[in-house]
Formats: C-alpha cells, structure tokens, sequence
C-alpha cells in the first residue's frame, strides 16, 4: 500500500482542473442536471475553486511521489460546511440540494463530506485507506463518530463503508420534478 499525503487545498499550487473533476466526479448525477454537458461542469466548479483559500477541511491526496490522486473534504462538528462568497447560481443549488439530503452533523462527530480517487488509481483500495486514515485521525483527536453520506444509486460505496463498519442511521431524499436525489445517512461509532 502506498502512503498518502494529505494537504491542504491551494488553488496556486494544485491543478484545479483536476480537483474540479475529482468534485464533479463524486457527485456527478446532480452535476448532469445542472449543466449542458460534464466539461461545462467541471470549468464551471474550477473556476469557484479558484477562489478558495486554502483550509484545512479541504485536502488534496498525494502519493508517494507529490502527484495529486485525489481529494477530501470533512469536518469536525458544526463547522460551516458551505463557505459563504459569491458562487455561480447552479453551484448555489448544488448547495441548497445537499442540504436536504446531507448528514446532521453533531458536536464530536467528524464528517466526510467528500472523497474522490482519481480513475486511473481506483481498486487498489485507496478509498479503503483514506477513510481508514481519518477513522484514526478522529480517534485521536477523541470524537464520537464519523459520519459520510452514500447516494442511494452508489451501491459500490455503500458496501465499501459497510465493510469498514459504517451503519445507516437515516435516509434522506428530495425530489424536484423528474429529478431525485437521496442519501443514505451512515455512521461509525467510534
């Protein structure tokens, strides 16, 4: 298993259209709703990460050798999880759909909002690692629990979590016309 880097996010040193892919893939369903096509997509959501500071919620993954394979963003109890600056309008709804359906985060939980794996580096378990790494981390630092979300059409990650040991304490769903969007609220106890 090769060892991951964690660092945090900075649009001036990582490639943000890479880590635009890594965020349009994880939630790609709503994405394809939003915009004309995925390219679209991913300039449109690199162009709002191109306004971030950098933050310690939001890291980039690097291998052994610096190169970028993926990214994670996760919090630690009632942290703000939508940064408050201007955002493009269909970025705004994205937002406004994953409040409907996201976790509740409580004091000492550590939730993962996001983890992407680049397609080339996938089924070599680094999903399993990375989750792994921040079910120790939230172990050190004495939280409750981890929390994530798995979309209910995304059984492949479900079974990952349920593997590791995440259980489902909810499921939450919103429905907008022909447009559906649920998740699977799951938990670990630590």
């Amino acid at each position: 298993m090769i060892n991951l880097k964690y660092v945090n996010f900075d649009p001036k040193l990582h490639d943000t259209y890479k880590v635009a892919k890594y965020v349009y893939d994880v939630d790609f369903r709503t994405f394809d709703m939003l915009f004309k096509d995925e390219k679209q997509a991913i300039l449109t959501i690199e162009k709002d990460l191109k306004k971030h500071k950098p933050e310690s919620n939001f890291k980039v993954i690097l291998n052994d050798d610096g190169e970028l394979i993926g990214m994670l963003m996760a919090y630690i109890s009632k942290m703000s999880i939508i940064e408050f600056r201007l955002k493009p309008l269909k970025l705004i709804i994205v937002d406004i759909l994953d409040y409907f359906v996201l976790c509740d985060v409580k004091k000492g939980d550590l939730y993962v909002a996001e983890i992407a794996i680049d397609d080339s580096m996938r089924g070599q378990g680094l999903g399993r690692k990375v989750l792994s790494d921040v079910i120790d981390y939230a172990k050190a630092k004495n939280l409750n629990r981890v929390t994530l979300d798995a979309d209910f059409r995304n059984t492949g990650a479900k079974k990952l979590y349920e593997k590791i040991g995440f259980k489902i304490f909810n499921k939450k769903r919103v429905k907008i016309g022909s447009f559906e969007r649920g998740m699977q609220n799951m938990e670990l106890i630590l």
